[in-house]
């Protein structure tokens, strides 16, 4: 079979990667076309544009990008036409993806969805939209099925692949890391450019008040990528205030968090990847202005911290946008480096949220369901929407 496949981010393109593995197991002839990252051409994926090119955040990043965007949806679109593989597998991204399937699903392809566009947190005009033009949808939240209860849309629930990573490195041993002091604090200001340059200044800010405090502490930050490494390592140079001990780490973020006493982690994957290592955690965000003042009326949901809505409470103090000061941050995470009630509470709690991401084996799962519903007969758009 060949698919098309769309991973626009650092993450997406993880999950993708392992997905296509999964199905190469089923059937090595098994081929692939899409935009993806350097995992995903690991894994066999012929790449026609990179994710690197497609990752940005906030809407003014994304308004200077549309002539961008509009060539590459355009030119995919085409090639979707002219190939017409067994199906689309559309990977999160849902501002691109989301339009894709539409115009996919018109010319009569097969839509699948894995990893779970966040519209149950804003945009919940989007779930009618994905009922009439995605096939399936793989779900890897638990509470993610109910919410398209009622709508006609079939979804599948198969676990975290974040799980699998984590007991294969929890299995390893432990990888030696250049931590410079003690206790050890991980730093983790997320994967993109533009997430990192707001939200580390007021982690960096809140380490050099943890470090004056205890001299002896020692912190590593986790870099997604190696331009994550540069993109870090120049937004350090531009701070006025500090740690002394530190370091930066690529590619390591589920075994410096295995490592870690507790961690400063930006909302998102990385406060999964700490749960699934018992690490306590603090969970900060920041964005534009405005699309902070866009997001206070669009979101719905009680948490931003994706531990904490699996969780269904709030596990790790949230701190986003001018809550993360870093007086309020420092404060937080001291309490979470001694052994005590803070600390064991903390843990029990993030024990049970791993918990409910599932058993291992999602990707296998994951691709089995892909593979299942590329086989079926496909009916026409018209058909479906009558």
């Amino acid at each position: 079979m060949t698919f098309l496949i769309i991973a626009g981010e650092v993450s997406g393109d993880m999950r993708a990667a392992g997905l296509v593995r999964a199905l190469k197991a089923r059937d090595p002839e098994t081929a692939c076309f899409g935009i993806g990252g350097p995992r995903m051409r690991a894994a066999g994926v012929e790449t026609l544009y990179d994710v690197d090119a497609m990752a940005v955040m906030g809407l003014p990043e994304v308004l200077r990008r549309l002539p961008f965007f509009h060539t590459v949806f355009h030119r995919l679109l085409r090639l979707a036409a002219e190939r017409r593989p067994d199906a689309v597998v559309l990977v999160d991204y849902p501002g691109f993806n989301l339009r894709f399937a539409e115009r996919a699903h018109a010319l009569g392809l097969r839509t699948i969805y894995y990893i779970c566009p966040q519209v149950w947190a804003w945009h919940r005009s989007r779930i009618p939209r994905m009922a009439r033009t995605v096939d399936r949808l793989l779900a890897i939240f638990p509470f993610e099925p109910a919410v398209f209860e009622g709508t006609g849309l079939r979804v599948d629930f198969v676990g975290h692949p974040l799980v699998d990573e984590a007991r294969a490195a929890r299995e390893q041993p432990a990888l030696p890391l250049p931590w410079p002091g003690e206790p050890r604090v991980a730093l983790l200001p997320g994967s993109r450019r533009q997430e990192v340059e707001r939200i580390l200044p007021p982690l960096w800010a809140a380490a050099a008040r943890l470090e004056a405090r205890r001299p002896g502490l020692g912190f590593l930050v986790a870099a997604a990528s190696p331009a994550m490494d540069r993109c870090i390592r120049k937004c350090i140079a531009a701070q006025r205030a500090g740690p002394s001990r530190w370091t930066v780490v690529t590619g390591e973020s589920l075994q410096i968090l295995r490592q870690a006493r507790a961690a400063m982690v930006a909302s998102g994957t990385a406060t999964v990847e700490a749960a699934l290592m018992g690490c306590p955690m603090i969970v900060v965000y920041r964005t534009a202005p405005l699309t902070y003042l866009l997001a206070r009326h669009l979101v719905k949901v009680p948490h931003v911290g994706m531990v904490n809505l699996t969780a269904g409470a709030r596990i790790c103090p949230e701190f986003i946008q001018h809550e993360a000061r870093p007086a309020a941050l420092a404060d937080a995470l001291a309490p979470l480096l001694d052994d005590g009630p803070a600390r064991d509470t903390m843990r029990a709690a993030l024990a049970g949220a791993a918990a409910a991401l599932g058993p291992p084996g999602s990707h296998a799962r994951a691709a089995g369901l892909v593979l299942d519903a590329a086989a079926r007969p496909h009916p026409l758009p018209a058909d479906r929407n009558a």
